[in-house]
């Protein structure tokens, strides 16, 4: 595991928009694995710049995303489908025909998580999934699977919604399987909030307890950090 210091959430995302447009450029037709939440927004935004530039193109581009709410219509603003195209695919030249994320609306779970599946075994391996840190959804599940969201996630994420009662309680996700056949994996992560999990996660013991410490056996694991997500870790660095 390779571990970068970044000296703010800015010059994080723009680290982490390096290497994934590197990926872009040097294989037009790779396969991103991509996250919500807000650690990979400002990643995003940096893309989205290049693009505009000229500097990018996805036309040719793969993506498969991490999760979806359960029972989340995808034109609700708070599902991760609205946040990638609000966000992303919306302001790049990306096929939709190419986008692929996990049908939050299928009330059957397993026959969502086997279609899921197969599209995941349809595009190949990930060239780059791209991580934020602190979520506990995936727990160490071999393939897609619907999980229920711990009170951390539920917590973090409620600042989102009314009311916490809205907040959903069950997710489709990608399971551990395919995050670890990625070619490489990049975790972002910024602020202190951050700084325990980044902490347990690169120099603890793997364990489903700390979801991101089996990133510690992938072969090309990078994890960007700010200062304050590195705060705890200056016996190890």
């Amino acid at each position: 595991m390779r571990i970068i210091r970044a000296k703010d959430y800015k010059d994080m995302s723009r680290k982490a928009a390096n290497i994934i447009s590197a990926q872009v450029i040097l294989k037009p037709d790779s396969v991103l694995g991509l996250a919500t939440g807000s650690s990979p927004i400002g990643t995003y935004e940096q893309l989205v710049k290049w693009y505009e530039k000229g500097d990018l193109d996805f036309a040719d581009v793969t993506t498969v995303n991490l999760d979806e709410y359960y029972g989340m219509k995808p034109e609700n603003d708070q599902s991760y489908h609205y946040f990638m195209h609000d966000h992303f695919f919306d302001h790049v030249n990306i096929d939709p025909s190419r986008i692929n994320l996990p049908n939050g609306m299928e009330p059957d779970e397993k026959k969502e998580c086997a279609r899921y599946d197969a599209v995941l075994r349809s595009v190949g391996d990930v060239d780059i999934q791209l991580l934020g840190i602190g979520r506990n959804g995936h727990c160490f599940a071999k393939g897609t699977h619907c999980v229920e969201l711990t009170e951390s996630t539920i917590e973090a994420n409620k600042r989102f919604f009314a009311s916490e009662d809205e907040v959903p309680r069950r997710a489709y996700s990608m399971g551990i399987h395919t995050i670890m056949t990625a070619k490489k994996v990049l975790v972002v992560a910024s602020g202190e909030d951050k700084a325990w999990a980044i902490r347990e996660s690169c120099f603890g013991p793997v364990t489903p307890k700390v979801p991101g410490s089996i990133l510690q056996l992938h072969n090309d694991a990078i994890v960007i950090a700010d200062e304050a997500a590195l705060s705890l870790c200056g016996d190890f660095l």
